[in-house]
């Protein structure tokens, strides 16, 4: 904590009959005037630091410092309300705990990881605070890469560069990940924004994002038109997951790598309502085929 700027002092003249004479403050100080200064400053400072619990000031005559007795838990406490940091002391809890649990009683695991690391999943998840991937799906570090944003989005490889495309080269071509999983949830307030907005010009970060899920927006209003605009939202939800999958195939690396088999496309959804997830894998045969319109599915499953 800073320590308050001392008080200005007055340079009001003093009469030299205001103080008593102190020969001994008067060869260290100089003069009356200086001592008197300096018990001013002393006062203020005491002054100052009266209302700030934690602290115990002492002032001496015969020492132009002040000690300062400072009851350090105290004013952690103090400091960490002060500041709205407070919930770092559950967070610090936590920390030591997977210290002293997890990461002490698998040492090896985790030098091994500090050394490399070789997930062999991706995972695209939305940034929402109720959808954490290592959460709901177990993730272990090292088994997963994730990245998130708003909505859980993947842009064409036309849309130009982003932090979800520079990890999916990443991923893709350094890490030799094998599934790419994106995982969309209830109550998307990413997808809402999405459904909810109008034709008109809006420059906001947010617009600009999430119009990545434009098709998928437009294929929920040909589909689902006659059903509540809660129910379009959660019908988009599903549907923007099958749109990023249509999109990671235009990353002509990623492509290659599915068409080999050495790469698997997944959608999952989060529903958080209920605690439901469901699970699909694109196929890439079909959805390749000169026949079909539209990529396809298999190995759909319910988890429960």
């Amino acid at each position: 904590m800073a320590v308050p700027a001392p008080t200005s002092i007055s340079k009001d003249p003093l009469s030299s009959s205001t103080l008593t004479p102190l020969r001994t403050s008067q060869q260290i100080f100089g003069s009356k005037l200086k001592l008197r200064e300096i018990e001013r400053t002393h006062l203020s400072l005491f002054t100052s630091f009266k209302s700030i619990p934690g602290f115990k000031l002492k002032a001496s005559r015969e020492s132009v410092g002040l000690a300062q007795e400072l009851k350090s838990d105290k004013l952690e406490t103090i400091v960490e309300v002060e500041n709205g940091c407070d919930s770092f002391g559950e967070m610090k809890h936590r920390f030591l705990s997977f210290k002293k649990q997890k990461f002490m009683e698998n040492l090896e695991h985790y030098q091994n990881l500090a050394d490399a690391q070789a997930p062999k999943f991706m995972v695209i998840a939305c940034a929402d605070s109720r959808v954490c991937p290592s959460s709901i799906l177990g993730f272990q570090p090292g088994e997963a890469f994730i990245v998130r944003n708003v909505a859980n989005m993947v842009p064409t490889c036309e849309s130009g560069p982003s932090e979800t495309n520079a990890a999916l080269e990443f991923a893709v071509n350094s890490l030799k990940v094998e599934n790419i999983l994106v995982v969309g949830h209830s109550r998307c307030g990413g997808i809402r924004a999405l459904m909810s907005m109008e034709d008109e010009v809006d420059s906001s970060f947010i617009r600009s994002w999430v119009l990545v899920g434009k098709n998928a927006k437009l294929n929920t209003k040909a589909a689902a038109h006659n059903l509540s605009f809660d129910h379009q939202c959660k019908h988009c939800e599903k549907e923007s997951i099958n749109c990023s999958l249509s999109n990671l195939l235009t990353y002509p690396w990623i492509e290659e790598k599915v068409r080999k088999g050495e790469l698997s496309l997944h959608g999952g959804y989060y529903d958080f309502v209920d605690c439901t997830f469901e699970k699909w894998t694109l196929d890439y045969n079909i959805s390749n085929s000169k026949e079909s319109d539209k990529i396809s599915f298999k190995n759909r499953s319910f988890w429960c």
